[in-house]
């Protein structure tokens, strides 16, 4: 990897924080800019998702098949235990269908970017992450709205319209995902799309800040009306990042991984799937899209304060070396 490139991945943390800071540096300032900041935010997700995509390698399914005990792990401890750990959880937030609609949409999509440098910082096997993420990615597709109904129900239904569901899915995972493909076929096929295909490594970072950027100033001073609401899921949040490793911790034990595999497994079971569920949030009807959306961006600062803490504790304290 380029050391420019391997640089900005490791600092990417500290990076969009400073992305979160300037962004509500601009919603104060530019209070009247709002509309602006929010018609930048789709296509800037679209971006962000396809040069994620490219990095996945959907070519090589079967990659992950090999280790059918982490593969088993991985499916028990997202689709089955976290699922029961964020029911749990959610008792304790407010009988808000937008409040828990944007808890469950971030909390039950295991992220399939970031995690895999988090892996790699906190000594996992970073390589069987990447070669797991078609998989994660197929799986919660399928399941979410399955969840959604299981926890929501008919509540979820009163406020979400299927028509700009839909849209978005087409907009900035469908279509994304096909020029991904196309891209990666023609790497195989080319140096210019090999080198396309190199180019594109350098995105996801720079977006994802700018993303996170604009999403705060778009909907930052709004924020002000909900504060209460944002209080009461941080603790959510953070009792999430606790106990998750705890799980994945048991069904490595249970599974019987390697090292790697899992500490590999920590960071899947912590790390959530923030930036490609939220068009998801902004596509409820007006109000319920400030607060959905307000309650994913807080669930990501979360997340980054708990993987700077991740990279340490993981692999010096919950699975550290065997002697």
């Amino acid at each position: 990897m380029n050391a420019k490139r391997a640089w900005l991945e490791k600092h990417q943390a500290f990076l969009y924080f400073g992305s979160l800071l300037a962004g509500a540096g601009a919603g104060l300032c530019f209070p009247n800019a709002g509309s602006t900041w929010e018609q930048l935010i789709t296509p800037c997700i679209a971006i962000l998702l396809y040069s994620m995509f490219v990095q996945i390698p959907f070519l090589q399914l079967k990659t992950p098949f090999g280790n059918r005990r982490f593969l088993a792990a991985l499916f028990a401890v997202n689709f089955i235990a976290v699922p029961v750990l964020v029911w749990g959880l959610a008792q304790f937030l407010p009988d808000q269908p937008a409040v828990l609609l944007g808890v469950f949409l971030v909390l039950l999509t295991p992220c399939i970017d970031y995690v895999i440098v988090f892996t790699q910082l906190g000594r996992g096997d970073e390589k069987l992450m990447l070669a797991a993420t078609p998989f994660l990615f197929v799986v919660q597709m399928a399941l979410l709205p399955l969840y959604l109904w299981m926890f929501i129900g008919q509540d979820a239904a009163a406020i979400i319209h299927v028509e700009p569901f839909v849209e978005a899915f087409a907009g900035l995972i469908v279509i994304p995902l096909a020029l991904a493909l196309a891209t990666q076929l023609w790497a195989r096929r080319s140096k210019p799309g090999a080198a396309v295909m190199d180019a594109t490594a350098w995105l996801p970072v720079p977006f994802m800040a700018l993303v996170l950027l604009l999403v705060v100033a778009a909907h930052g001073p709004k924020l002000y009306n909900n504060v209460d609401l944002i209080v009461q899921v941080v603790p959510v949040y953070a009792g999430y990042m606790i106990i998750s490793p705890l799980l994945a911790w048991s069904a490595a034990r249970l599974f019987r991984l390697e090292l790697g595999e899992s500490r590999a497994l920590a960071f899947s079971a912590g790390t959530r799937n923030s930036l490609v569920v939220l068009p998801f949030a902004l596509a409820l009807p007006g109000e319920c899209a400030t607060v959905a959306a307000a309650v994913i961006v807080t669930q990501t600062i979360v997340e980054l304060i708990g993987e700077l803490i991740y990279i340490r504790f993981v692999p010096q304290v919950l699975m550290p070396d065997r002697r």
